[in-house]
């Protein structure tokens, strides 16, 4: 039996009164077929959804091409990337670029002047506004590139001709906690994956007794945001990052009060009863991932230990990391640490420098040259030594290192008088070195203040763009699905800085 379709009056795209409703719209809009089509919808966001739960959808993710069960097991990426590893150097607190890697010679010709009018802002806390201060210490040009660098990073100048400044950096947020939580997960947002969980859920990792994402703090205390900035988000919680402890043994309680013949059988029979309870409640991806820690904490036993043992380090590395010395012996330690693990096939370790709140990180509103001068000579000789250790063993031009904190620092004083500088969220310096970027190059700008990103801006997606195309991934197509949506580290946005590539 056929349905005759009625006719519809309408001059919508041109279409003569009177004609077929058919000709013009596909569904007739009547009735019947309006209330027909609703319930295909919501029949297949019911199947998304079970789909979901199932797993399908992350077994058939975009960009993951899983060659094993494990959730962290090797995956072909989009395409060739020099990176197989990346080395995040998080200077928690913000460090001030316009004292650090971001020259900017009008601040002191200008000193003791207003910031001019149109430089409209957010005052973070309401603290007061001071005049532009110059740099608090000298900017020194580096290597044959000649890039200027501050005397807080001697150390890091003398390798100016491998690193990639970004001097254009913009982010949303004026606060530590969001400012945090972006430069993380790309979002002011809590909730979303970390950077980290988005590299080892595309690509996996090398080492599977070893976690594919490792995050180490400073003794004084994590970022104030804490967990959500390492954590996996609505993915499954096998791919956040795994704590690693900053000063004595890393990881604890790695020796257990079992023989490894007992501990085995302990866990089979667990894996037994949690699979049972599994396949009644598809979607246990909390329950899945625990079931894997136990395993990876099995197989971590008998690498672990030696891969974070440095007595195996000769006495030239240590001391050239700063092991042993003050003020470097906790980041020198954290450095090595990472340099030996990315060693070992660890896809993702992000280092924190600074912890807590105020002085004890970069955050230098009381004083940039009692801050920074503290700081700085905490990592400066540790980050030098990465970058000559990675390069004299061949795993430069494998390992992605990106430096960088949450924010900047303003280029006016807090007051007057102040020798302290409040936050910029507005223009910033982050670097890159290795990993396939181009050395001894500087790219975008900020105003002759640097007060904002002006030439070439930087956005965070940008940024997380860039990293994952170094690691062969694109960003477009490295999707996880959530909620009916193919959702993206870089959201919708996103342009990866293809002239710091080489």
């Amino acid at each position: 039996m056929s349905i005759d379709r009625p006719q519809v009056r309408s001059s919508h795209n041109g279409a003569q009164r009177g004609a077929p409703a058919a000709s013009r719209f596909p569904c007739g809009k009547t009735r019947r077929e309006f209330v027909w089509e609703m319930g295909a919808g919501f029949v297949g966001l019911a199947l998304a959804s079970l789909l979901d739960a199932d797993g399908f959808f992350d077994r058939h993710a975009r960009g993951a091409t899983v060659t094993s069960n494990s959730p962290m097991a090797p995956r072909a990426p989009h395409f060739a990337g020099k990176a197989t590893s990346c080395i995040f150097l998080m200077m928690n607190g913000g460090p001030s670029h316009v004292d650090t890697f971001d020259y900017k010679p009008s601040l002191a010709k200008y000193a003791g002047e207003s910031l001019p009018p149109d430089k409209t802002f957010t005052k973070s806390g309401n603290r007061n506004m001071g005049f532009r201060t110059p740099a608090w210490r000298t900017f020194r040009p580096g290597g044959q590139s000649g890039l200027m660098i501050s005397d807080y990073f001697p150390r890091v100048r003398e390798h100016a001709d491998k690193l990639a400044l970004i001097r254009s950096c913009h982010t949303d947020s004026h606060a530590h906690g969001s400012a945090l939580v972006a430069m993380n997960t790309g979002s002011t947002f809590i909730g979303r994956p970390s950077l980290g969980s988005w590299c080892v859920y595309g690509l996996g990792t090398g080492n599977q007794s070893l976690p594919g994402y490792v995050a180490i703090m400073d003794k004084r205390g994590g970022p104030i945001s804490g967990q959500p900035n390492w954590a996996s988000g609505f993915m499954p919680a096998s791919y956040q990052g795994t704590l690693f402890r900053p000063v004595g043994e890393p990881v604890l309680d790695l020796r257990g009060p079992l023989d490894a013949k007992a501990q085995r059988t302990q866990l089979d029979l667990l894996a037994r009863l949690n699979e049972q309870h599994l396949a009644s409640r598809p979607g246990g991806s909390e329950l899945a991932a625990r079931v894997e820690s136990y395993e990876l904490a099995y197989r971590m036993q008998s690498e672990a230990p030696e891969a974070v043992d440095l007595a195996n380090e000769d006495a030239k590395t240590l001391a050239m990391y700063g092991v042993g010395s003050e003020p470097t012996d906790e980041f020198g330690r954290n450095c090595l640490v990472a340099r030996r693990l990315v060693e070992r096939g660890v896809r993702f370790v992000q280092l924190y420098s600074g912890g807590g709140h105020l002085e004890d990180t970069w955050d230098a509103h009381e004083s940039v040259e009692k801050n920074h001068g503290k700081h700085g000579s905490e990592v400066d000789q540790p980050i030098a030594a990465l970058l000559t250790d990675l390069e004299r063993r061949g795993l430069l031009d494998s390992t992605l290192v990106l430096w960088g904190g949450e924010f900047g620092r303003m280029p006016f004083a807090e007051g007057e008088g102040a020798p302290g500088r409040n936050h910029n969220p507005y223009g910033f310096t982050m670097w890159m070195a290795g990993g396939g970027v181009k050395g001894g190059v500087s790219y975008g700008e900020t105003d002759e203040f640097g007060f904002a990103a002006a030439v070439d801006p930087v956005h965070l997606h940008d940024l997380h763009a860039t990293v994952l195309a170094l690691m062969g991934m694109d960003h477009e197509k490295l999707t996880y699905f959530h909620q009916g949506r193919e959702e993206r580290l870089t959201d919708v946005f996103g342009n990866v800085i293809e002239k710091i590539i080489a």
